[in-house]
């Protein structure tokens, strides 16, 4: 880590100095063990759901045509439209106050996946580059970090090595065949010897680019392409595949993209894939929320039970972390068009699996929904609680181009109440 004089004598001299050593040691290149979740998966709400529709419900005006049921959690109730995900509550860990001040889409987006509010001067790392960093590329051939229906949030200054391999689902409704990847076969009239030959050719011009300019992100390049074709030939290459399910593991997501892309997922995690990213879209609100977040439960509800339930069949709840978050939660009061507005400082977010205390809800709205009013979890709170399970220590840093340390987490810390 690079540390100036000017930086010294900007931030107070040599007791700013003393304070930032212990992180300093812990920075990158130190070897990591890892925690109870040697997998993610992560369910992204995106638009930014309501949390008064489905994990938060209120009664009285806030509440509106949809019911509360009760779950396997005592005294505890959810969405009607949840019913399977208030079957497997005893499993879940509901934290009811997760707060930000990030009310705009993107810097949401991008704080709920960094810890950090977007900066200009520094892309910051996700949290699954983070475990791409630290914990590598699995056996299996396949990437590290995939990222079904959406493109997610990349890997900052770690390069795009550590990035998320993106794919979109094949066909659209239910009509969609689910996440095998394309092109991922040779093209036509190209045997292995041709393959072979374009790819030293390729090296090649790296090489002489490289040479000429001396870019750093040649090494970036080379390390994708690598990835890319050990894809190409890897025998786990079918963990995309649906069609090796039964037709009664399929139903039992639903006949949906996001429910394949949550099937894909469990999938991907039982062949060593570290992160997992699903994405849901339309949460965004702001006309008919009572209507739209009904079809998104209707949609949500079977391919998160089902994650949770197939997990446990297959013996992987126990290693895998499952989390269920989004941009923002939404205003207690409805607008002009019967929707809900941008909410930051009150939402709710679900974890369940590896390391996480089964059947708790930790935090506490009031009757509105409007605020927190008790046990408040920031959003680097949360990322640092799923550092915690899955081994990476939160204070972990990392140097930025410029020789800033990145912490992961930020200042979060992992709370407690949520873990086993």
């Amino acid at each position: 880590m690079k540390i100036s004089r000017r930086d010294i004598l900007a931030a107070g001299g040599g007791a700013w100095l003393s304070s930032l050593l212990p992180r300093a040691a812990r920075a990158e290149g130190a070897p990591r063990t890892p925690g109870p979740a040697t997998s993610v998966i992560v369910l992204w709400m995106n638009g930014g759901p309501s949390h008064l529709e489905t994990w938060d419900p209120k009664p009285g005006k806030a509440a509106g045509p949809h019911k509360a049921v009760r779950t396997r959690i005592p005294g505890v109730s959810i969405s009607e439209h949840l019913p399977g995900l208030a079957n497997v509550a005893d499993k879940l860990a509901i934290v009811r106050g997760l707060t930000s001040k990030e009310g705009n889409h993107a810097r949401a987006q991008y704080q709920a996946r960094t810890a950090y509010g977007p900066n200009p001067t520094v892309m910051h790392p996700a949290f699954s580059a983070w475990m791409s960093k630290r914990f590598g590329e699995p056996a299996s051939g396949l990437p590290a970090v995939v990222s079904l229906g959406g493109p997610s949030v990349g890997p900052g200054f770690f390069g795009v090595q550590h990035g998320p391999f993106v794919v979109q689902a094949a066909g659209r409704g239910p009509d969609a065949t689910g996440f095998m990847p394309q092109n991922v076969g040779y093209g036509a009239q190209v045997d292995a010897g041709r393959f072979g030959a374009r790819m030293g050719l390729l090296a090649g011009m790296e090489d002489a680019f490289a040479k000429a300019t001396g870019d750093a992100k040649v090494d970036g390049r080379r390390a994708l392409y690598a990835k890319a074709e050990r894809l190409m030939h890897a025998s786990a290459l079918d963990a995309f595949d649906l069609e090796k399910e039964t037709p009664k593991t399929r139903a039992a997501f639903g006949n949906t993209p996001f429910g394949k892309g949550c099937l894909t997922a469990v999938r991907l995690v039982a062949s060593g894939v570290r992160f997992v990213e699903v994405t849901l879209d339309g949460w965004d609100t702001h006309v008919d929320v009572f209507g739209r977040t009904e079809r998104l439960m209707k949609t949500l509800d079977p391919a998160m039970s089902g994650t949770i339930a197939e997990l446990e069949t297959r013996g992987l709840l126990t290693s895998t972390l499952v989390v269920w978050m989004g941009d923002f939660g939404r205003t207690p009061r409805l607008n002009a068009n019967g929707g809900r507005d941008h909410w930051p400082g009150a939402q709710s977010a679900v974890l369940a699996g590896a390391g996480i205390k089964k059947g708790v809800v930790h935090g506490e709205t009031d009757a509105e929904g409007a605020r927190v009013v008790k046990d408040p979890v920031r959003i680097q709170d949360l990322v640092a609680t799923m550092a915690k399970v899955t081994g990476l220590d939160p204070a972990d840093t990392a140097s930025s181009p410029a020789g800033r340390p990145i912490a992961l987490a930020n200042d979060g810390t992992p709370v407690a109440a949520l873990l086993v």
